[in-house]
């Protein structure tokens, strides 16, 4: 066997047995009802009352990228009634971060992510001084990325957007409102750079 195969099996291996110590600790340290089985390749911890489903073939974490061994994904369905659904194809990056906190958060089927993505439904508190330490329902709204969305590292998706199917989001960018489909969008506050 050539030495590059024999290399890249060893260090396959040693990957999965570096991985695997991490990722059972966060399995445990998870609480929340989670519906299908994601492969994962970095940590992952699930937690709230609501839920969190994986539709078919979904991927968390990338060998090599960075944060690979010193990171984990985190999704919180913190209330009853709230979801997070990831679909089918979708591959996620390191350090990856989703909370839905009284509605849902929908990613579509073959979306890319990249590093540090965060996506929100919910503001958690209220503007006025007397509601900062209060979280409402009113406070919230869906989010949805729709399917074939290529999303780049430490982007930021907040309450009530839907990125449209086909669409790119540049590195960096805050989304703070809908983007249509088959768009090149980046920029803070995010807006539509180009037609694809």
């Amino acid at each position: 066997m050539p030495w590059n195969k024999l290399r890249a099996r060893l260090v396959a291996r040693l990957v999965a047995a570096a991985q695997a110590p991490r990722i059972l600790k966060y399995r445990l340290l998870s609480d929340c009802r989670m519906l299908g089985r994601p492969e994962l390749l970095q940590p992952v911890q699930l937690t709230g009352r609501g839920e969190i489903c994986f539709e078919g073939r979904v991927k968390i974490g990338v060998f090599p990228s960075p944060y690979f061994f010193n990171g984990y994904a985190y999704l919180e369905a913190r209330n009853p009634g709230a979801r997070i659904s990831i679909g089918d194809g979708t591959w996620i990056n390191n350090n990856f971060v989703a909370i839905s906190e009284h509605k849902s958060i929908t990613i579509g089927k073959n979306v890319l992510i990249g590093t540090f993505v965060e996506i929100f439904d919910s503001n958690f508190h209220g503007l006025e001084p007397e509601r900062r330490r209060v979280s409402s329902p009113d406070e919230a709204a869906a989010v949805v990325v729709e399917d074939n969305v290529f999303i780049g590292s430490n982007v930021k998706i907040l309450r009530g957007v839907t990125v449209g199917r086909d669409s790119v989001i540049a590195n960096g960018s805050l989304v703070t409102r809908s983007l249509p489909p088959r768009v090149v969008a980046g920029g803070n506050p995010a807006r539509v750079l180009k037609q694809l």
